[in-house]
């Protein structure tokens, strides 16, 4: 009732299926886990490049900035945001002008903020990880 090419259309079909499938479990026994990044705690120097973000309504646009850095895990309670390694991306929330002025310099370039207070974002709006509200700029002499 078989066709005698059946046998051979099935072997080849699971040798298909093997050649596919064997690669992918190799390549993930291969990874190892990423390892989460070292700690950020108030007081604490938080190094990167200054991105500058359109936010804001359309009558008042506010200043927005973002960091982005290596890994780094926050202080307790906030952890890892959820995140295996922990926040790359860092919201600079300013809160005078003076403060988006003094960044304003900086859009493209490598910063250094001294973090006084930091927090996992949880608005859904947000497109930054976490969200640094108190902080200043650290300069070179």
């Amino acid at each position: 009732m078989t066709k005698p090419r059946f046998g051979r259309r099935s072997r080849f079909a699971l040798i298909m299926a093997a050649a596919l499938i064997a690669p992918s479990a190799w390549a993930q026994q291969g990874e190892p886990a990423p390892k989460p990044g070292k700690p950020i705690n108030a007081g604490d120097v938080l190094s990167g490049e200054l991105n500058a973000m359109k936010g804001g309504k359309k009558s008042k646009r506010a200043a927005t900035y973002q960091i982005t850095s290596e890994p780094r895990r926050l202080p307790p309670p906030n952890g890892l945001c959820n995140l295996e390694t922990g926040p790359e991306t860092f919201q600079l929330v300013t809160t005078s002008d003076a403060q988006a002025a003094q960044l304003k310099n900086f859009i493209g370039k490598e910063i250094s903020v001294k973090v006084d207070e930091v927090a996992c974002a949880q608005d859904a709006g947000q497109m930054s990880e976490a969200v640094i509200t108190k902080w200043s700029v650290v300069t070179k002499h």
